[in-house]
């Protein structure tokens, strides 16, 4: 989780800055831009909610980051403003269903009586390595001079994030 958190909060931290800067996107567009992928992360998490339920969260983060990684692959290479927008909100949809999914199998790891500790160690988690995506992908950008070729780094977050969770067990009772 922590892997593909980087990739996500990296892309929360840069996406403002990418799509003004390669889209020529001003601040309201921007503003527009941020709720409209707040709104489809929302309806992302509610739609993949019974899909949790039924097939297990890890199940769900699994398909998310695929989606997350093929269409965050496919955005990079938009030169369009106004595709670059129907990709982005596709991309909110697929990060709040990823979002909602890694609290579930979390939750599904609890054991009574330490509710507490095991949230905290989630959101510690979070945190720990949060400087990495937005350090790699500053460098790459200094390094290439391509704000495109900088946010390719969070495809490899996402994509090391999916590798490290298959590998992850599901706790016995789902």
């Amino acid at each position: 989780r922590m892997i593909y958190t980087d990739g996500l909060n990296t892309l929360f931290a840069f996406g403002g800055l990418y799509a003004s800067g390669t889209f020529n996107m001003n601040f309201s567009e921007i503003i527009v831009f941020g709720i409209l992928i707040n709104v489809t992360a929302g309806l992302g998490a509610l739609f993949f909610s019974y899909f949790d339920d039924k097939f297990g969260p890890k199940n769900i983060i699994l398909i998310s980051l695929l989606f997350l990684i093929i269409i965050g692959t496919f955005t990079l290479f938009i030169s369009d403003k106004n595709t670059f927008l129907f990709f982005g909100c596709l991309l909110g949809f697929f990060i709040g269903s990823v979002q909602a999914s890694s609290r579930s199998f979390m939750a599904r790891f609890i054991k009574k009586g330490n509710n507490t500790e095991t949230f905290g160690f989630f959101a510690i988690s979070g945190k720990c390595t949060s400087f990495l995506g937005p350090a790699i992908l500053a460098f790459v950008v200094t390094i290439y001079d391509s704000q495109r070729i900088g946010m390719s780094t969070i495809i490899l977050f996402l994509l090391i994030g999916f590798v490290l969770m298959l590998k992850v067990s599901e706790p016995k009772s789902l």
